[in-house]
């Protein structure tokens, strides 16, 4: 090895970058992508339950309608809101336009915003209708 060899910089990671709103946007856009594997496996499950007889379709139902299947159902709605909406986003990128920092930063923050505001008025909208 050679003396400059050893003074070369390393690879940057993530404990030197300063986390800006279109890093989060980017990573949660992934995380959401992942996520939504596994939402459409229980309602695929949920089909089949639906599918097979009463009995598992009840269960299944009842899992769902507990706290935790309403805390995984939320995360599911919201997950399909962001990953659609930073979806979007990135297409308007597609066109040259918003990819200023200042106006990237932004679209970052209204998409965490509106997905939040939008998965919670379908959530509410599904449980006011639920019991119809």
């Amino acid at each position: 090895m050679t003396e400059g060899a050893s003074a070369r910089p390393l690879s940057p990671h993530l404990q030197i970058w300063r986390w800006t709103a279109t890093m989060a946007a980017s990573i949660t856009h992934r995380a959401t992508g992942i996520a939504l594997y596994g939402g459409f496996v229980l309602l695929a499950v949920w089909f089949v339950a639906a599918a097979i007889a009463p009995g598992p379709f009840d269960r299944i139902s009842n899992l769902f309608g507990s706290p935790l299947g309403l805390v995984i159902l939320f995360g599911f709605a919201w997950s399909l809101v962001f990953h659609t909406l930073n979806g979007l986003r990135h297409l308007y990128w597609d066109t040259g336009r918003g990819l200023a920092p200042k106006t990237a930063a932004m679209t970052s923050w209204l998409v965490f915003g509106a997905s939040f505001v939008t998965a919670a008025l379908v959530f509410a909208a599904a449980l006011v209708t639920a019991g119809r």
